[in-house]
């Protein structure tokens, strides 16, 4: 139990069953924390009820039903800077906030949680006008559009790194809460890990993954550091490459080294994040939520394919407090990545500090501090 749980979870015990509207999504990031919260919910409170609101192009139209929830969709476009997207995007937000306004009405919500995304915008709005207490949570370092638009209007604004209150207007409504997803991969032990995935005793692991779907820029370097071997002898590698990469990957590596574990995909990540000593990965949200939450230290190359160049801020705060070594694509290469592994792995010291932290930063217990303040603000 974490510091300040137990005096949480004894106060929501016996508290009246809830009715949260959620609305996300187009990214993971903004989908997995509002599923890892729903899932706390329930966890706790078995009768409350949860509906997601979300787009039928986003991500979310396919994870929300498949974890088992209902998802109502609407009509979302993100901004757009020529004349004809610019219409299109006023016209959704209208016909969204015109269908939002009748999901509210129909189910009636205790509160309303905004993760973030432009299919959330009509959903606040909708909620804002109609007086029903809405709450948001910013998952990354750098605030997104829809979130710094309508934190003034809203309850709550719940934060998952304490550095993003600087860079968000109405300081007063901010909770440093965390992100939800950290709770989620903190009870799996290193031997279940290890047992999963075949490693040797003595042996160092290396966790390298770029994202749900892969990354090109990472795969490119990452198999030219491999056919090369320029890896240390002791170190076994779990490698997922994503679906779209995994073959091309394979055939240009040959002969696989016994040392690494080759995978397309990962069902169970949290038994690879368990196990591993080393993170190379990009730099998202959730990433990072779950890696802090277990003090794993990290290589971090940001996407800079992303929307305000978001990752980079979020991997530099983990720079800054050493807890992990950022590396912006363009400098990325199979023999920068060599030379900074052995700098980590050969150095147990260094490795220790790192990993310290890195637990420093987490925020294991971000669900339980997120549901409080959705019950406070829906009493």
């Amino acid at each position: 139990m974490f510091p300040g749980m137990d005096r949480i979870e004894k106060q929501l015990k016996g508290a009246k069953q809830m009715r949260i509207l959620i609305g996300g999504g187009g990214t993971g990031g903004h989908i997995y924390p509002a599923l890892a919260l729903a899932r706390h919910v329930q966890k706790h409170d078995s009768e409350s009820e949860i509906l997601f609101v979300g787009s039928a192009r986003g991500l979310e139209s396919k994870i929300v039903p498949s974890a088992g929830y209902k998802l109502l969709t609407i009509p979302a476009s993100g901004f757009q800077r020529n004349l004809r997207g610019l219409g299109r995007t006023i016209r959704d937000l209208f016909s969204g906030i015109r269908q939002t306004n009748r999901i509210i009405n129909d189910f009636k919500p205790n509160v309303i949680l905004g993760t973030g995304g432009y299919v959330a915008a009509p959903l606040i709005i909708s909620g804002v006008c109609k007086r029903y207490p809405v709450v948001l949570h910013e998952q990354n370092a750098l605030p997104g559009l829809t979130n710094r638009i309508m934190a003034p209007f809203v309850r709550k604004v719940c934060i998952s790194f304490a550095e993003t209150a600087s860079r968000m207007r109405c300081r007063r409504k901010i909770v440093f809460t965390g992100n939800p997803r950290a709770g989620e991969v903190i009870n799996i032990s290193r031997d279940q890990g290890a047992g999963k995935f075949g490693i040797k005793p003595g042996n160092r692991v290396m966790l390298i993954y770029g994202g749900s779907r892969g990354a090109q820029k990472l795969n490119e370097v990452v198999t030219e550091y491999l056919k090369q071997r320029l890896f240390p002898e002791k170190l076994t590698i779990i490698y997922v490459t994503g679906d779209i990469y995994y073959e091309d990957v394979k055939k240009t590596i040959g002969e696989m080294p016994g040392q690494v574990k080759l995978f397309s995909y990962l069902e169970d990540m949290p038994l690879a994040l368990a196990v591993a000593d080393l993170v190379l990965t990009r730099s998202g949200a959730t990433t990072l939520a779950e890696i802090t939450a277990l003090g794993i230290p990290a290589i971090l190359v940001p996407s800079p394919n992303v929307v305000n160049n978001h990752q980079y801020y979020n991997a530099r705060l983990l720079s800054e407090r050493a807890a992990a070594i950022l590396i912006e694509e363009k400098e990325f290469d199979h023999l920068h990545l060599a030379e900074v592994v052995n700098e980590i792995i050969d150095n147990p010291e260094k490795l220790k500090k790192m990993a310290a932290n890195s637990r420093d930063m987490g925020m294991p217990d971000a669900a339980v501090k997120m549901y409080s303040v959705l019950r406070e603000v829906a009493s």
